[in-house]
């Protein structure tokens, strides 16, 4: 038991860092009530050319796993190749079928458009141009009833 013992009163400091962190934290934080600017998108003052997006674009986490599944596959196939020699026939059968099924997934996400990516989104011509001040009206305004949103 005295083995463990370091273990434990580091599990225990840490926890309690973690916790009076916290409590610190929220006992000396400033207090004060965000202004307009502050809660603005744009903090860097350039006034952007487009609307940004309402939500981020699932296109980028596609993409990503994408990346991934074609990651995982190569990583399998070096211990495959290792030991080519010594699985013969099985281990030829073997990676075509993984690499069938990666494929055929692949071939799924394409299909579904998962690597086409459209032209970004342009201002409407109706439009004034965009300033500081409209951005921080625009976004401290309330939003739109839901029957008025079209």
């Amino acid at each position: 038991m005295d083995q463990y013992l370091p273990i434990f009163l580091l599990l225990v400091l840490g926890g309690l860092f973690a916790g009076l962190s916290f409590v610190g934290s929220s006992l000396l934080a400033p207090r004060r009530k965000p202004t307009g600017p502050k809660v603005a998108p744009y903090e860097c003052g350039i006034i952007p050319d487009k609307e940004p997006p309402q939500r981020f674009p699932v296109r980028f986490y596609l993409v990503a796993m994408i990346f991934i599944i074609f990651d995982i596959e190569v990583i399998f196939l070096y211990p495959w190749a290792v030991v080519f020699r010594q699985l013969r026939v099985f281990g030829i059968v073997e990676v075509l079928v993984f690499a069938a099924v990666v494929f055929v997934a692949f071939l799924y996400l394409v299909s579904n458009g998962a690597l086409q990516w459209g032209p970004g989104r342009r201002l409407q011509p109706g439009v004034s141009a965009r300033t500081s001040e409209s951005t921080v009206s625009r976004i401290t305004a309330e939003p739109p009833a839901p029957d008025q949103a079209a």
